[in-house]
């Protein structure tokens, strides 16, 4: 069966990304009410009390709005490490013991038949990370909510088959808008956002054209647009004689809806 990927969401306003295996379903953040996860999921043909962990990777509202209701509706694991916990224990209300999951970022996760790898990424939460998915010789590398991306997340997301990459602003729209200069400078910065250019750039380095699959996360709905991220992100990859529509598969997530479900 390999591994399917879905982007039930992606943005400021709630993020959730589900993944299935033969024998495995998770979900990677639930930023938004467990009624809108129900639905979101629903929408795809998953049922949620087939769900087997919710992994997190920071304690913003948008990443974690759901975790604990969906956590005490349906009996979930919760995994993120003990920074995260320490963010969000509050906001997500009591636990069961058992459902209390704390790995060590760079930790390899086994869950039946898939493994799961988080990575420190840049931003200005607790301990951040991004997480790869990973089954046989298929990888999936998750890099959103990050300001930069150095050496190491290279590294580490490298030859994947698909890869969501934050593409959240168009550095024109978001100087030239209504947010204020301190909110500016914040997604300007190493621990902010990635860009449209900063995702072209970082995926110019790494994409070998064997038709990998890459998804546009996080777009902001006030610094950008659908049809600025995609062109920006292409001709970063032309530069690099990338050719969008021969050599990779390039797509968009959605703030208030699923991607289709992408098998790999």
């Amino acid at each position: 069966m390999g591994i399917k990927f879905c982007s039930l969401s992606s943005g400021s306003s709630g993020n959730c990304q589900y993944i299935e295996t033969e024998n495995t379903r998770i979900l990677v953040d639930a930023g938004f009410s467990g009624k809108k996860i129900e639905e979101l999921l629903s929408s795809i043909g998953v049922c949620p009390t087939s769900l087997d962990g919710i992994f997190v990777t920071h304690e913003h509202l948008d990443h974690i709005k759901g975790v604990g209701v969906l956590s005490r509706r349906y009996d979930l694991p919760i995994y993120a490490n003990s920074n995260t916990w320490i963010g969000m224990e509050k906001t997500i209300g009591k636990i069961k013991d058992k459902n209390i999951k704390v790995f060590t970022t760079d930790d390899y996760i086994e869950m039946k038949d898939i493994t799961i790898h988080p990575f420190n990424i840049f931003h200005d939460a607790m301990e951040p990370v991004g997480y790869l998915a990973l089954q046989d010789n298929i990888k999936i590398s998750m890099v959103t909510d990050t300001g930069w991306v150095n050496d190491t997340i290279i590294d580490k997301i490298k030859n994947s088959d698909l890869y969501l990459m934050e593409s959240n602003h168009d550095i024109q729209m978001l100087k030239e808008g209504s947010y204020p200069w301190v909110l500016k400078q914040r997604i300007l910065s190493t621990r902010g956002h990635l860009s449209n250019d900063d995702a072209g750039r970082i995926l110019k380095n790494i994409l070998r054209g064997n038709r990998e699959t890459v998804i546009l996360g996080h777009l902001s709905k006030d610094n950008n647009l659908p049809e600025i991220a995609m062109e920006t992100v292409k001709k970063n990859l032309l530069d690099e004689g990338i050719n969008v529509d021969k050599d990779i598969r390039l797509e968009l997530s959605f703030r208030d809806k699923a991607t289709k479900v992408f098998s790999l």
